[in-house]
């Protein structure tokens, strides 16, 4: 009997020592499998995504496109030629006149009709419509569809073509839709935009993309400030809306890449807005004028300058008895701000000085010298003067020779004999040629020391070699600007 008792005692314990250890192994494998030593991670919690993506355009495009209309043109081009719905004809360029002289003889010329195609917008319900000037342009006839499908004769109210804008009207039977008028300001790179236009003369065509730039400078013309976009822009579309998800016009689309996809740009509508009154009133658009010329910094000339601020742009000239000159601005200033606006380059002053009312005053903070100056400025009416942007032999200074202005090269050239010496020759490769420094160039200033002898600009350029760098004020025609010269 103890005998059983015993080996029931053993089997009990055997089986509690198995199951201790299997429970042992199960936890240390456990811990071996979840455990890497390194700290705990805790769970991201998951960020709300608001799709702006639409899920489709069509409530949007139904609403708007009922104020976009389509622009035909006719124009009388002097001259032989097939011209076709689209412009030229493309054997034009291989059937020129000399073709026609040779086979059929001198055939007289005749004028021929060209007829083109756009786009445009209505902003008012009695008929005014923006456009672009180079839709309407030179034209003899232009005719208006407006969304039901009628037809109306248009007359040209205002134009500019600095900004390639046009305002144009019909007298319509009833009132008309029109658009809503948005903020280009507010707008922000990756918006979704829609444009509306007539492509090919395929009206009422709708394409969607994004904004992919602001502010581009294509070299259409001084006040370059394009919206870029990748909504789809074609040969048609000139003329026509960009509207914002609000179904506000925030750009004109006027241009694309000939050779590219996916690159269109517009005007911001807040430009077309600044100069409406001026075309509606007075049928051109009067901007203000400083009467200054000015060019970008480059780090040369900064450097010369001492000048270590960031953006600005540099007076080259100041016009006699104008605004800028009344005020006391001076060659060599650098224009930083203007009515508390800071001024990055010369395309950002440009934008700004066209948008200043004639007759207002205007605060300009400049550098001069090392200081921090500011002037009143009232500003004038522009006129037809220089586009405010980008004028014995002595031997060898930075690889240019000059000579004294004489008194038969100051006539020929319309100046003062005193005013500088000019350059004779330009050795190639050399720090003057890598500037962009010419012939017949007139040097005005030698680092700020105004030249009116050729023993005056030697000895100026002697100091100037020897700190290995100078910034020149030079006189080209018409045009003054300056150069800096770097040996290091």
């Amino acid at each position: 009997m103890e005998n059983k008792n015993r080996k029931t005692f053993f089997m009990f314990l055997m089986a509690f020592l198995v199951a201790f250890f299997i429970v042992s192994l199960v936890e240390v494998l456990r811990s071996s499998l979840l455990s890497t030593g390194a700290p705990e991670i805790p769970t991201a919690s998951a960020v709300p995504f608001n799709l702006t993506t639409p899920a489709s355009f069509s409530d949007l495009a139904e609403r708007i496109k009922p104020a976009v209309v389509n622009i035909s043109t006719t124009k009388t081009l002097k001259g032989r030629g097939m011209g076709t719905p689209f412009g030229r004809s493309p054997f034009d360029d291989f059937f020129r006149d000399d073709f026609f002289n040779r086979f059929f003889g001198d055939i007289p010329q005749r004028d021929f009709k060209q007829q083109s195609l756009g786009s445009g917008f209505i902003i008012s319900d009695d008929g005014y419509i923006f456009t672009n000037n180079h839709v309407v342009e030179n034209t003899d006839k232009i005719l208006v569809k407006i969304s039901d499908g009628k037809e109306y004769e248009a007359k040209i109210i205002g134009t500019d073509s600095k900004t390639d804008l046009a305002l144009i009207k019909i007298k319509p039977e009833n009132g008309l839709p029109t658009v809503e008028i948005g903020d280009s300001d507010s707008l922000k790179v990756g918006e979704w935009v829609l444009a509306i236009g007539n492509p090919f003369g395929l009206e009422q065509t709708v394409t969607a993309g994004i904004v992919s730039a602001k502010g581009r400078v294509i070299g259409a013309g001084a006040y370059d400030n394009f919206i870029q976009t990748d909504a789809s822009i074609n040969p048609g579309n000139s003329g026509g809306p960009l509207f914002n998800m609000q179904g506000k016009v925030i750009g004109i689309n006027t241009a694309i890449v000939a050779h590219g996809q996916g690159i269109g740009f517009a005007i911001p509508i807040n430009m077309a807005k600044t100069i409406l009154e001026d075309l509606k009133t007075k049928g051109k658009v009067t901007r203000g004028w400083l009467g200054i010329s000015i060019q970008n910094i480059s780090d040369d000339i900064a450097k010369s300058m001492n000048y270590k601020n960031k953006g600005g742009v540099l007076v080259s000239d100041v016009f006699k008895d104008d605004p800028a000159d009344k005020a006391g601005i001076k060659v060599g200033d650098v224009i930083t701000e203007i009515n508390g606006r800071s001024i990055k380059d010369s395309q950002d002053l440009l934008l700004t000085i066209a948008s200043l009312r004639v007759g207002d005053k205007a605060t300009i903070k400049v550098w001069r010298d090392g200081k921090n100056l500011s002037f009143s400025v009232l500003v004038a009416e522009r006129k037809d003067k220089p586009e405010i942007a980008l004028s014995k032999k002595s031997g060898g200074f930075f690889g240019m020779n000059v000579r004294e202005i004489t008194p038969d090269i100051a006539k020929q050239l319309g100046i003062s004999h005193d005013a500088g010496v000019i350059v004779a020759e330009v050795e190639e490769g050399s720090p003057a040629d890598n500037v962009g420094i010419q012939p017949r160039d007139i040097i005005l200033q030698v680092n700020r020391i105004t030249i009116t002898s050729l023993s005056q600009y030697s000895a100026e350029m002697t100091k100037a070699a020897g700190k290995k760098n100078v910034v020149l004020l030079i006189k080209r025609g018409n045009s003054n600007f300056f150069v800096g010269l770097n040996l290091e």
